[in-house]
């Protein structure tokens, strides 16, 4: 199974980057005991359109072209299921035992996600109730995987 993470915008140079790269150096580390090959992270850069609906059809386009179409399509959105992490590990794992081929973690930009990607996503994920930055957003991401997979793993990194 591959995890696959497409977001709109790039993520800076500095902390936020450095602890999203850290996060999922951690996780890559116990991946494999999930049946993870490989975890790729695609960004895409904003729209420059004037109008939030110009913006949000030129990202969805975008974004869209980037689906595989195989596997698990997970929409981060703020209307999403909030759910635990002990729930997000069990999920992973769930996936992982249907032997889906991959999970895409689909990011929208500062206008949201396109109706159409969220319509066909397989699950809508809310990371918060607040509204968080992006970059701020695929870090929780990226700590939540690898805390899935000590979950999974049995490593008392995940206290409940």
């Amino acid at each position: 199974m591959k995890i696959r993470i497409l977001a709109v915008g790039r993520l800076k140079a500095g902390a936020e980057r450095d602890l999203f790269s850290h996060y999922l150096t951690r996780f890559e580390t116990l991946a494999r005991t999930l049946g993870i090959s490989a975890i790729e992270v695609i960004e895409l850069s904003e729209s420059r359109a004037s109008h939030a609906a110009q913006r949000l059809a030129e990202e969805g386009q975008r974004l869209r072209q980037k689906q595989t179409g195989k596997g698990v399509t997970i929409a981060l959105d703020e209307n999403g299921r909030a759910i635990t992490s002990m729930g997000f590990a069990a999920k992973l794992t769930g996936w992982r035992h249907e032997n889906q081929p991959a999970i895409e973690f689909i990011f929208g930009g500062a206008d949201g996600l396109l109706p159409e990607i969220k319509a066909n996503a397989q699950f809508t994920l809310s990371l918060s109730a607040m509204t968080l930055p992006h970059g701020l957003a695929r870090i929780i991401l990226a700590e939540q995987l690898y805390r899935a997979a000590t979950i999974a793993n049995g490593h008392p990194y995940h206290r409940p």
